[in-house]
């Protein structure tokens, strides 16, 4: 399948947010949409990868500059030191209010753009996981993936911190999918058991895995050796069997089985 790609610019208070756009080429289709979030350093080549294998299912995606604020349009962090670091200390300037702005003026932008059919679902890796979750809380979301998503367990996210965890219940009917290697520093065991136990709690609908991986298994450049082909595909098909069925075929969560009594044998 072709790809096109484009840019957008979206009126914020603070200026303008660049949406990095991919596409199946053509028109005249209506199509479900995807939010792509980025790690700390934008939109950078394995985003973009990322984006543009996801639009070859079908989709609508769009990627947004998550500073743009603090760094000029277009820009992309490298993966070095220094980038990291002016990453990470971006992550904490910025408030959670201001995160929570860009993502629902994204989502706005995708339900009116021309091909969109107005189903909506969210991805993320890193920082990007944490904000799709938040971006969960919007309610034409119906699915959300959450890759490695950091800052979730310790409620760190953002000038002041943030307010995940005490707003899971807000998620509603959107079923999400967690992924998280068990190497992973930045979200310890622990951490992880606090993540999955509040999400039991508040009654969200999700799938989780916990891969023999480290923290960014999935990106495919500068990895410093974490990247794992492997078991980074079971996740893009897992992410894929999500948002197929809840935004293409549009089915909705199955939270328990219903036997069928029709049908003998073991209640088991």
């Amino acid at each position: 399948m072709l790809i096109a790609e484009s840019v957008a610019d979206v009126p914020m208070i603070s200026g303008e947010m660049r949406l990095h756009i991919f596409k199946p080429a053509g028109s005249g289709f209506k199509l479900p949409c995807l939010l792509l979030f980025s790690e700390i350093y934008q939109v950078t080549g394995p985003i973009a990868r990322l984006a543009r294998r996801l639009a070859s299912e079908g989709y609508i995606v769009a990627a947004p500059e998550v500073y743009h604020e603090y760094l000029p349009a277009g820009t992309s962090l490298n993966y070095n030191a220094m980038d990291t670091d002016t990453g990470n200390r971006l992550k904490t300037t910025k408030k959670c209010v201001e995160f929570d702005n860009d993502a629902a003026a994204a989502i706005e932008f995708l339900i009116r753009f021309p091909d969109s059919n107005g189903a909506i679902g969210v991805i993320g890796m890193c920082l990007g996981g944490h904000l799709a979750l938040r971006a969960a809380f919007h309610p034409k979301v119906l699915a959300g993936v959450c890759l490695f998503a950091t800052d979730v367990h310790s409620g760190t996210l953002g000038a002041g911190g943030d307010d995940s965890l005490s707003r899971l219940n807000e998620i509603g009917d959107s079923e999400m999918l967690f992924v998280f290697g068990k190497q992973d520093t930045h979200v310890p065991f622990s951490g992880r058991d606090i993540i999955r136990s509040a999400l039991e709690i508040a009654n969200v609908g999700f799938s989780w895995f916990e891969m023999n991986a480290h923290h960014a298994f999935i990106r495919d450049e500068l990895s410093k050796g974490r990247y794992d082909a492997s078991l980074a595909n079971i996740c893009f098909v897992a992410a894929s069997e999500l948002f197929h069925r809840r935004l293409i075929l549009g089915m909705p969560q199955q939270r328990e089985v219903v036997p069928d009594p029709s049908i003998p044998g073991p209640n088991c």
